[in-house]
Formats: structure tokens, sequence, C-alpha cells
């Protein structure tokens, strides 16, 4: 059975009374909303069954407007992972790889046509709540790129398998695009260069790292290996929902060839490939410790794409499982 995060179903309660509808209208619901705090997800079915019942309730175009108001923290650790992508379009990967290892609900697939670039949903409905789900996630990924980026990027369509609804307004407000229905797939279409936007994140990060290099260069001195170690660790650690990352995409960020970074990590007595693998080692300890993430969470967060994969270098690591590590 699919599970959706109890932080999704909550926010279609939160909008519906923002809307209008009261506690009482609730009464029915399979959990009772006193119990939600106790929870952290629901079947599929029973969210899929909630946007249903909103969408018959409320005004057209509900699951549109719950979108619009989703937040990242409202994804959980997908949403966490999201906060340092380095570029727009990441999300979308850094979001393939979680379903990928995490569930197999849906699945984001960019596929790039020169200019313009088409991000399919597949996640096809076998019930209206299906239909209306994926209006919601379209709505909210729109708000997610704009925020990542904190600039007005829009989508330049949307495109949905299933019919249109009675009254678009709430559509046209959310979306500002055209908006197709009946159509062969689920997809929106993005220019190619909005979805290479910098983050807002990575542009100080990597404005940061540039300023530090000029520096270098004009006063003739440079940061200490130590320094260079901590920036780099830093670096991985925000790129590893995304998988393990290179020397190369790394030294970019920080103005640095990849050879210069090797000599400079050197000086440190530590290669690139050790600094992953002890990143990847101290994020896990501390995700286990502090957090009440899953095991297959964490293992997406930290860079593996098979939570067997993760266990297996985590019992190289400390000798023990993941599960017997935060037992004790």
């Amino acid at each position: 059975m699919n599970y959706i995060s109890i932080s999704l179903y909550k926010k279609l309660i939160d909008q519906a009374m923002n809307e209008g509808m009261v506690l009482a209208d609730f009464d029915d619901l399979p959990i009772a909303i006193e119990s939600i705090k106790d929870i952290q997800a629901v079947p599929a079915d029973t969210f899929f069954e909630l946007h249903e019942m909103l969408d018959r309730v409320l005004d057209p175009g509900f699951s549109v407007r719950v979108g619009q108001e989703m937040k990242m923290d409202d994804y959980g650790v997908l949403g966490l992972s999201w906060k340092t992508c380095s570029r727009a379009g990441e999300i979308f990967e850094r979001s393939e790889r979680y379903f990928q290892l995490l569930s197999n609900t849906y699945v984001f697939k960019v596929e790039q046509e020169g200019e313009i670039s088409k991000i399919h949903l597949f996640r096809d409905a076998y019930r209206r709540g299906v239909e209306l789900s994926n209006e919601s996630t379209f709505s909210a990924t729109k708000v997610v790129i704009q925020a990542i980026t904190e600039t007005d990027i829009s989508p330049l369509s949307i495109s949905f398998k299933h019919g249109a609804p009675k009254d678009l307004k709430s559509y046209h407000d959310g979306f500002k695009c055209p908006i197709l229905f009946n159509q062969a797939h689920n997809f929106m279409t993005y220019k190619t260069t909005d979805l290479e936007t910098r983050t807002a994140k990575a542009d100080v990060s990597i404005n940061k790292f540039l300023i530090e290099r000029v520096q270098e260069e004009t006063k003739g001195i440079e940061s200490s290996s130590i320094k260079i170690v901590s920036d780099v660790e830093r670096l991985i650690k925000d790129a590893l929902p995304s998988g393990i990352p290179n020397i190369i995409q790394i030294g970019k960020h920080m103005g640095m060839s990849s050879r210069t970074l090797t000599r400079r990590l050197s000086e440190n007595g530590i290669t690139f490939r050790e600094l992953i693998m002890r990143t990847q080692e101290k994020m896990s300890k501390d995700l286990l410790k502090n957090t009440s993430s899953s095991v297959g969470e964490i293992a997406f967060q930290t860079g593996f794409s098979e939570q067997s994969a993760f266990n297996r270098a985590f019992k190289r690591w400390t000798g023990q499982s993941p599960t017997s590590f935060r037992q004790k």
C-alpha cells in the first residue's frame, strides 16, 4: 500500500477551513483530525478520497489553490533537499531519486527539446482524487521553483490527461499560462534556460567562493587548507541528495579547477573521494541520532541510490546496521 505524508493531508484540511469549512465538516473522515498529530502518513487512497470530497464541496480549482499554498517544509525530507539545489531543474532530479528509492507513487521526468523542456508526471489516475492531486503537484511545483530561485519563473504551458472542470478561473489565476486538458500525458513545459537558473542559495554560495578567490589573487594569500576542506564538505552535503557529486562540479562552485582543488585537499591529507565518504558517514550518524527520518530517507539524503547500499556502507563504517545504531 502507498502512503502520503500527513503534512500534505493536513494541508488539504487547513486550506479547506481557510475557504469556509468547519471542523464538523470533517467528522466522517476515516482519520480523525485530533489524531493527525500522532501519525506520519496516511494511505494514499485516504488522501485521494479527501481530495475528492473537497472538490465536490468547494469551488472548482481547490486542488490548484491548495498547491499555491504549499511550502517546501510540507514535503518533509524531499522538501528539505530542494532547499540546497544549485539550479531550478534539480528539484525534478531529486524528486525522481527520492521516489525511486522510497516509493512508486509517482515520478517526474524531464525531457529536453531544445529551448523547451517538458516535465512529465507519470502518475496515471485510477480515480478522480489522483487527477486532483496531479493538479496540486503542478501548482506546487511552480511555487517551489519561484521560491528557490526568488524569481517569477513560470511554466509555458500545462497539460492534463483528464477533462476540464466547469470553471477554470483558479487554474488561470494559479498557472498564468495556457492549460490544456484531454491530452496524451500529464506534463508542464518550461524554458530550458529557466530550469538552469541558479537558486538563490547557490548564487550566494558561488559568489562567496568567487570573492574569496579574487581576494587570494589580489592579496597573494591562500585560504587555509582546513577551511577549504570544511567548505568542500559543506558543498558535498548540499549536493548529496542529487547523488554523489564530482570534483569538477564542486570546484566550479568554488571558482577552482579540479586540479587546484585536488592539490588543496591533499595539503590537508585527504582526497575528494575520502571526503565524500567522511561526509556521508557524519551525516548518516547525525540523522540517525537526531531526526525521525526513515533509513530510506537518510539513504536518499546521503546520496545512495539504494537503501541496501546504504546499509552495507554504514555497516562498514560502524560495524552496526543503521537500525541498531539508532536504537543504541
